[in-house]
């Protein structure tokens, strides 16, 4: 009955993990970092994922690019990847 429990809490925790590298592999926004100028209208985020890099300007504009060249990247994303 004991040795079930374990079983189950281990199937458990295995599928939370499997669902939480499946999310985190989709999810296109690492890193933010934002630029606000001297107007707000000005403003622009830059969105960082493992696959691609977003900007979203204030005025409404989203814009995605695919990254072109895995040699490209930051020691840090080239390395996510590669663990995932």
């Amino acid at each position: 009955m004991a040795s079930m429990a374990v079983q189950l809490l281990g199937f458990l925790l295995s599928f939370l993990g499997m669902v939480g590298t499946l999310i985190t592999t989709i999810l296109p926004h690492w890193r933010r970092t934002a630029h606000v100028g001297t107007n707000i209208l000005t403003a622009v985020s830059y969105l960082k994922g493992l696959w691609m890099e977003c900007v979203w300007h204030s005025t409404g504009i989203y814009q995605c690019q695919v990254y072109r060249s895995l040699l490209a990247l930051p020691q840090d994303l080239q390395a996510a990847r590669a663990l995932i």
